[in-house]
């Protein structure tokens, strides 16, 4: 913003160099310049004393901030900057905060004097000033807001100010837990969903920190669940990309692992992604694509990456028992599925109805309320520890949801 209204207003008075400066101490630092063909003079980053500069007599009131001749004013004739660059014209106002703070000056300079500059200029000058005041008071608000994010999310991680639970991903042929999805539940304030929290540390740049912290969260805590059942874990594919997964798989004691992908996540070249999770692969990682059937990025990923795990999205499931067409869909996803060895979890299964339904299209893993809720891996091992306490619509979080 404040380079385009730096070329904009330079090219409108015909001048040579605009700038904005900031005041830091008693330095002015400048922070954006346009001067094409004079960047020996002056470029970003450049300071200069305030004591050597117009700034300090405009904003008191000893030089005007419109000098179409600085020759006609004694005190900037006499400055030795004034020959030394040269300056002819000069056009400045400062840049006000809106808290009335003064940022800095933006400037307009030529080393000719311009007698047509005139009080419009001035006028226009001060609009343009006024607009590159707000964006930069708003980039500083934004820039204070990045630093206190990436501090609450570099508390969490450091503090592991979270904890995993762990819901049961249920085989209607076993009766009984074929895996466990672990998700992160988050104790600070403000109190809010995890893919908040998860969204929030992606933008401090501290996304696959959190997501590795949580991971290892997962792994250590799962070692009381039933030894035969996988762990599924979400990871993000630049996550998985950033290529520390296979250390801490490797700490896993041979727990089976799923790696999930959400039908949200972004991948850009599937190519050297899918090259990525070889290493993983080699480690018995299994792969499954979350939330299928939710938009066309889902089925992008199943094309190209070939999962061992296709998790249907709830809005498929939702109200099978009685939609034809959420009945098709699913069963095309499972003809899908067969054909490419691929097994399908059926998520958000809430009711017997629903249940039903499922079983009688030949869907085998599911996944939701009805089978248990997220629990802690203690409350987990209480319940399905014991297989034979795990029976299908007779446990107790079971019977509790369908009440």
């Amino acid at each position: 913003m404040a380079k385009r209204a730096l070329r904009a207003m330079r090219r409108h008075l015909g001048l040579q160099v605009a700038y904005v400066s900031e005041f830091i101490g008693d330095m002015a630092v400048y922070r954006e310049v346009d001067a094409p063909g004079l960047e020996h003079l002056i470029k970003p980053g450049d300071e200069r004393s305030l004591d050597d500069v117009y700034c300090r007599h405009i904003l008191a009131g000893r030089l005007p901030e419109l000098m179409p001749d600085t020759a006609r004013f004694p005190l900037a004739a006499g400055m030795p900057i004034t020959a030394a660059i040269p300056i002819g014209a000069h056009v400045s106002v400062p840049l006000v905060m809106p808290g009335g703070e003064t940022y800095g000056m933006f400037c307009c300079l030529g080393p000719e004097a311009d007698d047509s500059l005139n009080h419009r200029d001035l006028a226009m000058m001060k609009s343009f000033a006024e607009l590159t005041a707000f964006e930069i008071a708003r980039e500083r608000q934004s820039g204070r807001e990045l630093d206190e994010s990436r501090a609450r999310i570099r508390d969490v991680i450091d503090d592991e100010q979270f904890a995993m639970a762990f819901q049961p991903i249920w085989s209607i042929a076993r009766d009984g837990p074929i895996g466990f999805e672990a998700l992160s539940r988050f104790s600070p304030e403000p109190v809010r969903s995890p893919d908040l929290w998860f969204g929030e540390a992606a933008d401090a740049g501290l996304g696959a920190e959190l997501e590795l912290a949580a991971i290892h969260c997962a792994l250590n805590e799962s070692h009381a669940l039933p030894a035969d059942t996988y762990i599924a874990l979400n990871a993000s594919p630049a996550t998985i990309a950033g290529g520390k997964l296979s250390d801490i798989v490797a700490r896993a004691r041979g727990r089976q692992i799923v790696l999930e992908i959400t039908e949200h996540a972004h991948i850009e070249d599937y190519a050297s992604f899918a090259k990525s999770l070889e290493p993983l692969r080699a480690q018995g990682v299994r792969l499954a694509i979350d939330d299928a059937g939710a938009g066309y990025s889902s089925l992008r990923h199943i094309l190209q990456l070939a999962p061992d795990l296709i998790k249907l999205d709830r809005a498929l499931i939702s109200g099978i028992g009685i939609d034809g067409s959420r009945r098709a869909m699913v069963a095309a996803l499972l003809a899908f599925a067969r054909e490419t060895g691929a097994d399908i979890v059926a998520e958000g299964v809430e009711t017997a109805s629903e249940l039903a339904m499922l079983r009688v299209l030949g869907i085998d893993l599911v996944q939701g309320y009805l089978m248990g809720r997220p629990v802690s891996c203690a409350e987990a091992f209480l319940t399905f520890g014991d297989r034979s306490r795990g029976t299908l619509g007779s446990s107790d979080s079971a019977q509790r949801e369908v009440a």
